[in-house]
C-alpha cells in the first residue's frame, strides 16, 4: 500500500512539473502581448538595432555582437551533450546508483526501474535543451548573413519605409533565435528542479514551483526589465 501512494505521488509530482513547465510558457507567451517583460522589450530593441545598423557603413561590431551571441550557446550546447554523456553512463550503471541512494537517510525509496525512468526524463530534457540551442545557433548564424548582406541606407536611397520594414524582418529573426535560446535556459531551469525529484516527489514540486516564482519575476518583474523599458522610453522620446 505504501509502495503504490508512493507510485502515485511520483506520478503526481511529474505531472505537476509538466503543467508548470508547459503553462508558464504559455502564459508567458500571452502575457508578453500585454505587458512589458523582457521577451518583449528585448524585441524592440533588437528591431532598433537593425534600424540603426542600415544607417553604418561598417558593420564589423555588429557582426561581433552575433559572433559572441553564437558563442554563448555554442557553448550552452557542448554542455547539454556534455551532460547528456554523463547521464547515459549513471544509467549504464543504475544497480550501484540505487544501492547509494538506499544508504542515505534523507532520500525516499526508490527502485532500479524507477530510477531509470527519471534518469531518461532527465536526459530527454537536455536532448531537447541540444536541439533547442543548435536552433538558436543557425538562426543567429541566419541573422548574420542579413547583417553582412544589408545595404547602406543612403547609398541606394532606402526610404524610411523600406528601413522600417528590412528591421521588422531581421529583428523577427533575432527574436526567434532568441526564443530557441531561452527556451534551451529554461531547460537547465528545470532540470535543476527534477534533481529533487531523486530526493522525494515533495521537495521535486516545491523546486518546480521555485523555478516558475525565479522564472516570473526575472522575466516580469526584475530591476533590469525596468531598466531596458527606460532606455528604450527615453530613445524613442529623443528621436521624437
Amino acid at each position: 500500500m505504501a509502495a503504490l501512494n508512493s507510485d502515485w505521488f511520483n506520478l503526481f509530482s511529474l505531472i505537476w512539473f509538466f503543467l508548470c513547465w508547459i503553462g508558464y510558457s504559455r502564459f508567458a507567451k500571452s502575457r508578453a502581448k500585454q505587458v512589458d517583460c523582457l521577451a518583449s522589450v528585448m524585441h524592440r530593441h533588437r528591431v532598433d538595432w537593425m534600424r540603426e545598423l542600415l544607417k553604418r557603413d561598417l558593420r564589423v561590431s555588429d557582426a561581433s555582437i552575433i559572433g559572441n551571441l553564437e558563442r554563448h550557446v555554442s557553448f550552452m550546447a557542448s554542455t547539454s551533450v556534455l551532460i547528456l554523456a554523463g547521464l547515459l553512463t549513471v544509467m549504464a550503471n543504475s544497480d550501484q546508483v540505487a544501492n547509494l541512494f538506499s544508504d542515505l537517510p534523507f532520500i525516499s525509496d526508490i527502485s532500479n526501474q524507477l530510477l531509470q525512468a527519471k534518469l531518461l526524463l532527465l536526459s530527454i530534457i537536455y536532448i531537447y535543451a541540444f536541439f533547442t540551442f543548435t536552433w538558436a545557433l543557425r538562426q543567429f548564424g541566419f541573422c548574420g548573413v542579413l547583417i553582412g548582406g544589408a545595404p547602406v541606407a543612403e547609398e541606394i536611397n532606402l526610404s524610411n519605409e523600406d528601413c522600417d520594414l528590412f528591421a521588422l524582418h531581421c529583428g523577427k529573426i533575432l527574436d526567434q533565435a532568441s526564443h530557441s535560446y531561452n527556451f534551451g535556459l529554461r531547460s537547465f531551469y528545470y532540470s535543476m528542479a527534477m534533481l529533487a525529484w531523486f530526493i522525494h516527489p515533495l521537495l521535486f514540486i516545491l523546486a518546480t514551483t521555485t523555478v516558475v516564482t525565479i522564472l516570473y519575476r526575472r522575466e516580469f518583474r526584475s530591476k533590469s526589465l525596468k531598466a531596458l523599458v527606460q532606455v528604450n522610453r527615453d530613445w524613442h522620446q529623443n528621436e521624437k
